[in-house]
């Protein structure tokens, strides 16, 4: 291709200098030279269109090829994506199950717990109040002994003493005061029973409310960490 420029350059330069014919725009021009650059144009051309055609073929082949691989790399792209999310959503859905699973385990250990702590308190009711009712029926029994005693002692004085007006006086007098007495004792030891039955029930109120605190608190912080991990999901509580 440089040799037909140079050639038709060279074309030019002889057109432009050649002598002109008077009366005309005409020029005379070496035919020799203008012939022979007109061979080197034609012996130029056919290797260049040639080559120029090749570019062109290739260029269609090159066109074709590489928007066949565009195709295909943009279908291997398509299939890449769609496995990468098909696998993202597998991996998704796996990790919802696993939080789901997790959290059932949690709300039945919870349960379980908040099982053991009722059955537990339920116990150690049963327990204070069967400790607190023999303990109330032992001090009625030591206030009745005591009662009885006082009456027979009193009895007794009264018997030992009815031949004597004054004494008889005296002896009645007493054993009012003795059994006044008994029944005072008999009602202080009664009330001494309720107070300690009382501060035991107290007691065990306060381990139910501490041990439905802690089941609270538990089951409040197992509420705050299923609502960041695994959100939309819904419990039941235990209300008491």
């Amino acid at each position: 291709m440089y040799r037909v420029f140079e050639a038709l350059d060279e074309l030019v330069t002889i057109v432009e200098e050649a002598r002109g014919v008077p009366m005309t725009s005409s020029c005379v021009v070496p035919r020799g030279d203008v012939l022979e650059l007109l061979d080197d144009v034609r012996d130029a051309l056919p290797g260049e269109v040639d080559d120029a055609q090749d570019v062109l073929d290739k260029r269609d082949e090159i066109v074709n090829t590489a928007r066949q691989q565009a195709d295909e790399t943009i279908n291997s792209a398509n299939a890449d994506a769609e496995q990468t999310l098909a696998d993202a959503r597998a991996e998704a859905e796996r990790l919802v199950a696993d939080a789901r699973s997790q959290a059932d385990q949690i709300l039945a250990d919870a349960d379980a717990e908040a099982d053991r702590a009722v059955a537990a308190g339920r116990a150690e009711y049963d327990q204070l109040t069967e400790r607190a009712r023999g303990e109330s029926e032992r001090m009625i029994e030591a206030g009745r002994d005591a009662y009885d005693r006082s009456v027979q002692e009193g009895l007794a004085e009264q018997a030992r003493l009815v031949a004597d007006t004054e004494v008889v006086r005296a002896s009645h007098s007493e054993a009012a005061r003795i059994v006044d007495d008994a029944n005072a004792e008999a009602d202080r030891q009664r009330n001494e029973c309720d107070v300690y039955v009382d501060d035991k029930l107290a007691e065990f109120a306060d381990l139910l409310s501490q041990t439905l605190r802690t089941v609270d608190q538990g089951r409040n912080h197992l509420r705050g960490g299923a609502v960041g991990s695994a959100s939309g999901y819904s419990r039941n509580g235990y209300d008491y």
